[in-house]
């Protein structure tokens, strides 16, 4: 089976979820792949059968996962009178925050220059998942808690403005981190030079007195 070579999206909330098995949220980031504008994925379970070649149980069991989970809900639709089934699709309850526009085989998505996006945009704060997520592409090792509780602290405010960019204090917070070492290098350094010199003149004047003393 061919598989689709479109964009998938899996929020941070999912990711980190200890409710879902890896599987379940690779299942989700494809609902999310093949949801249509209104957030509905029509898509049968036998499709994802064939898809990830699984059987229909675990195929079951992950839309179960994230089902129980409150990530997507299910609707099947049948005939009147009868049970033939006429429609059945799944619907994710909190979109992503990316706007995907698909028919199942296309997919645009719109604001991908999230740079000059965010500029134009109202400050939003961000949540603690989002600030752990950057700081890992980053790989500084900032503490994401204590950087929302300092700045939750100060209402967000920069100096005397107010905050305009997270991402860019985070950088900030970064370089301000790094520079720390560096700093205290140079004071253990400037000591490591006064005990130098404070042992070469104990040194001089024991070998003085040593002198005198012959």
């Amino acid at each position: 089976m061919e598989k689709p070579n479109y964009y998938a999206v899996i929020p941070a909330e999912v990711r980190y979820s200890k409710n879902l098995t890896p599987n379940s949220k690779l299942l989700y980031a494809e609902i999310t792949a093949l949801c249509n504008m209104n957030g509905k994925c029509t898509a049968s379970t036998q499709y994802f059968c064939k898809l990830y070649e699984v059987s229909r149980g675990a195929v079951q069991n992950w839309l179960k996962m994230l089902e129980e989970n409150r990530y997507i809900e299910r609707t099947v639709i049948y005939k009147q009178g009868s049970k033939e089934i006429m429609h059945r699709y799944i619907k994710l309850i909190d979109k992503p925050s990316l706007k995907i526009c698909t028919d199942n085989n296309n997919i645009n998505i719109t604001n991908t220059n999230l740079t000059d996006s965010n500029k134009k945009k109202r400050f939003k704060k961000p949540i603690l998942d989002d600030v752990k997520d950057y700081c890992i592409l980053r790989k500084n090792n900032i503490d994401a808690e204590a950087f929302i509780a300092f700045y939750e602290s100060k209402g967000w405010m920069v100096g005397s403005n107010k905050m305009k960019d997270w991402k860019q204090a985070i950088v900030t917070w970064e370089k301000r981190e790094t520079n720390k070492p560096q700093t205290m290098s140079k004071i253990h350094q400037h000591l490591q030079k006064n005990i130098n010199v404070k042992q070469k003149l104990k040194q001089k004047l024991k070998n003085e007195n040593n002198y005198n003393n012959e």
